[in-house]
């Protein structure tokens, strides 16, 4: 097994977890500090760096992942970079768009140090849709 595949086994593996741990509001109590931490250790295992536009931020986020393909940027416009999860998520089609919200405090966690603002527009929680819709966008004066 290559390091590639260690990566996504233990990066899918961490989904269930991190899913039961989000699924909740009771539960996120403990969910929302391991989401930041673990994000973090990623930001410390792949050595991040805080980049100086949105694009090179997104980017970034992107190598913190087992493969771009998971997460493709779709388009970028002006200072806002769109990408996609299609990596098939524990809460696809479950309604419980506000436990993706909770998980998602990783990928928060991770622009917070690379240096852009994530939010999320659309969840594949919601009832027909196959994956996440998501938007990076810096300040002004990173472009």
């Amino acid at each position: 097994m290559n390091i590639n595949q260690l990566n996504k086994k233990l990066f899918n593996t961490l989904m269930s977890f991190t899913h039961w741990l989000t699924e909740t509001q009771r539960r996120n109590i403990i969910g929302k500090p391991f989401m930041r931490a673990l994000g973090s250790i990623t930001l410390h295992v792949k050595r991040a760096q805080k980049k100086s536009t949105v694009l090179e931020s997104a980017e970034e986020w992107q190598r913190m992942f087992p493969s771009k393909k998971m997460i493709p940027i779709t388009r970028i416009e002006e200072n806002t970079v769109y990408a996609e999860i299609r990596s098939e998520c524990p809460y696809r089609g479950s309604g419980n768009v506000e436990g993706c919200n909770r998980m998602m405090e990783y990928d928060r966690k991770m622009m917070e140090k690379i240096g852009a603002s994530f939010t999320v527009m659309q969840s594949q929680a919601e009832v027909g849709h196959t994956h996440c819709i998501i938007a990076m966008s810096g300040n002004s004066s990173q472009r």
